[in-house]
């Protein structure tokens, strides 16, 4: 039987002990967890997990291995994979590597053996915070050290983000979209094609000016990890075009537009990631079941007085899901309506950002 060989050291002193996978270089991550029962490919290829080690609390990972038409994006920037059990035997007609082949790729640590309940639990009541994911000869003081000498990044959007412009077009278009990228997953692009949108998907810090050349009919703001705050110029973009083009916002983009009209964010304590999060349509009053990925919440007093509508609420801790501002066909959402976890309760948020765009052409 395989040895010990691998160890996780929390910042609080806490050791978890198991196997590795992957690459073995150590790694300083914020340590979170999911909930999702599947998807663990697009987990790892989700752009908004750069520098989080993830703690899956699914047991079984690993057993379809990976295919190449299911990457939420080109480049993989998770920091750490941590599981109960790995299985490196996949039986899928579809899957071409391994996810330990994927990982080693990407130079990306992964850890299984590990008593995942324990460590989910220790984050949800603690909270999320930084570990070292290091061999088994690191002692528990040279851990804590590497952790408290190595800087928290703040220039996680900056990473993940396109370098030029790049475009995903569809067959008889009806708008062109600008995206900005902060991270964005390609079944948002695939979802905004589907309904007849050709996108240019554009960096975070493109300008208004450059935007305004291209002549969209609406701008989308993307997911993406970190901090709103560190993304200034994309709230100053969205202060500059908001009434300008009718604007939709998801996750990390819901955030910014947030903070553009003057309402604030602040960190949750643990997060919100999984595919089971009921939020309730204010207007409609029907509960939606959302798939998210998140540790940032808008302050719900914040709202006030900003011209912003708050439009959903999570119905586990009533924080804000959605906003709007009808005057600038501007609205956003908290949660991943691409991800189809209802799974079709949210597509009608396309549909709305589809009708918002052709008003504002029938207006023009």
């Amino acid at each position: 039987m395989k040895e010990i060989d691998r160890k996780i050291i929390l910042e609080d002193g806490s050791e978890y002990y198991g196997y590795g996978f992957g690459s073995y270089d150590d790694r300083v991550c914020e340590i979170v967890f999911n909930t999702s029962m599947a998807g663990y490919q697009e987990i790892v290829s989700d752009p908004s997990y750069t520098y989080q080690a993830v703690v899956m609390t699914y047991p079984l990972i690993g057993n379809y291995g990976i295919a190449d038409d299911d990457f939420e994006s080109k480049n993989i920037t998770i920091g750490a994979l941590i599981v109960r059990d790995y299985n490196d035997m996949p039986s899928n007609f579809r899957y071409t590597k391994t996810l330990s082949e994927l990982l080693e790729e990407n130079q990306i640590p992964g850890i299984f053996g590990v008593d995942t309940r324990k460590l989910t639990r220790s984050i949800r009541d603690k909270g999320s915070r930084r570990v070292l994911i290091t061999g088994i000869s690191t002692s528990r003081e040279q851990g804590l050290d590497i952790i408290k000498n190595t800087p928290e990044p703040h220039d996680s959007v900056a990473k993940v983000s396109c370098k030029k412009r790049w475009y995903s077009r569809t067959s008889n278009p009806r708008f062109n979209v600008v995206a900005i990228d902060c991270g964005i997953k390609l079944n948002i692009i695939r979802s905004l094609n589907r309904y007849g949108c050709n996108v240019t998907i554009v960096p975070y810090d493109t300008t208004a000016e450059e935007i305004e050349f291209m002549k969209p009919d609406g701008i989308f703001l993307s997911n993406g990890p970190g901090d709103p705050k560190d993304v200034a110029p994309v709230i100053e973009l969205v202060k500059r075009v908001k009434g300008r083009y009718p604007i939709f916002g998801i996750c990390l983009g819901h955030q910014l537009i947030a903070l553009a009209y003057g309402a604030k964010t602040y960190k949750l304590k643990f997060g919100h990631r999984g595919g089971n999060h009921p939020v309730k349509n204010i207007a409609s009053g029907k509960i939606e079941i959302t798939s998210q990925n998140h540790s940032y919440a808008v302050d719900q007093e914040s709202v006030k007085n900003t011209g912003l509508d708050i439009t959903h609420m999570n119905l586990l801790d009533n924080t804000v899901e959605g906003l709007a501002c009808a005057p600038d066909r501007v609205f956003s959402v908290q949660y991943h309506p691409e991800s189809a976890p209802g799974p079709q309760d949210s597509y009608y948020l396309f549909e709305q950002f589809i009708r918002a765009m052709k008003e504002a052409k029938d207006n023009a």
